[in-house]
């Protein structure tokens, strides 16, 4: 087998919080009786992506015999983890020609305070766009264009008291659910999104769960694919509503660090 870099998670000081899980677009990583596992070498291109994002310091880049990096193997590994949605007709989601609902609407300006009831410490809706589930929403949507763009678990609102100040004013909204909906979907609706309204900036706002991460996998492979100079920001939201913010560089920033 040839020599080459891979990665090396020292299990001791791994506390499995599945950070490097969500930071490894291959997914080479999973958590195995609460600790970080490289499941296999062929997996690893060994540029080291998830170092920065293990909190404890628990993985390096080492130097050893390891069998190649294999990207059909990955992408044959990478389809086998995604849960398929069970069947649908067509004609109810083919755009959005089967809901008048969604329709994309783009609103000038959020509402102000005065116009809607508002929570303690809270301000007006921010919701500048509709539709906002990114199964819905049409890649060439008026409100995406050059626009900063927030690509959230629809879980995080309810553990964010102050989501829409933080998070959404300002930003075009993107929610979906990386448990219950077709991640291949998302991976490849998210390429025709990052194309064709090419974005200021991304961010992802997802939960601590280890089945969120998906979400933001799905983002970074997008982007790297199809526009790796948008910079995105990833937050994982706990479920009692704290935050670990994290700045993922694109393809060519990484292998420069």
């Amino acid at each position: 087998m040839p020599v080459r870099d891979i990665i090396r998670i020292d299990e001791d000081k791994c506390d499995g919080c599945g950070d490097c899980v969500s930071a490894c677009a291959e997914g080479a990583i999973q958590l195995v009786d609460g600790k970080a596992k490289l499941v296999s070498e062929v997996y690893c291109d060994g540029l080291g992506a998830c170092i920065g994002d293990c909190p404890q310091g628990a993985i390096t880049i080492e130097k050893r015999e390891a069998a190649p990096f294999n990207e059909a193997a990955v992408a044959q590994h990478l389809a086998s983890q995604q849960v398929q949605p069970q069947p649908i007709k067509l004609n109810t989601m083919a755009g959005h020609g089967g809901c008048p609902g969604s329709a994309p609407r783009s609103f000038e300006a959020p509402p102000t305070p005065a116009a809607r009831p508002t929570t303690q410490g809270g301000g007006g809706s921010q919701l500048r766009q509709w539709p906002v589930q990114l199964m819905l929403v049409p890649p060439h949507a008026p409100y995406l264009k050059d626009a900063d763009i927030l690509i959230c678990a629809d879980c995080v609102p309810f553990a964010v008291p102050d989501f829409h100040s933080r998070f959404l004013a300002g930003r075009a909204l993107l929610v979906g659910c990386p448990k219950l909906d077709d991640l291949q979907y998302y991976l490849e609706k998210l390429k025709q999104i990052f194309a064709q309204a090419t974005p200021r900036r991304i961010t992802v706002l997802k939960m601590e769960v280890p089945c969120c991460s998906g979400i933001a996998q799905a983002t970074k492979m997008a982007r790297d694919e199809v526009a790796p100079d948008i910079p995105i920001d990833v937050h994982t939201v706990g479920v009692r509503g704290d935050i670990d913010m994290h700045h993922a560089p694109g393809p060519d920033q990484a292998k420069a660090m």
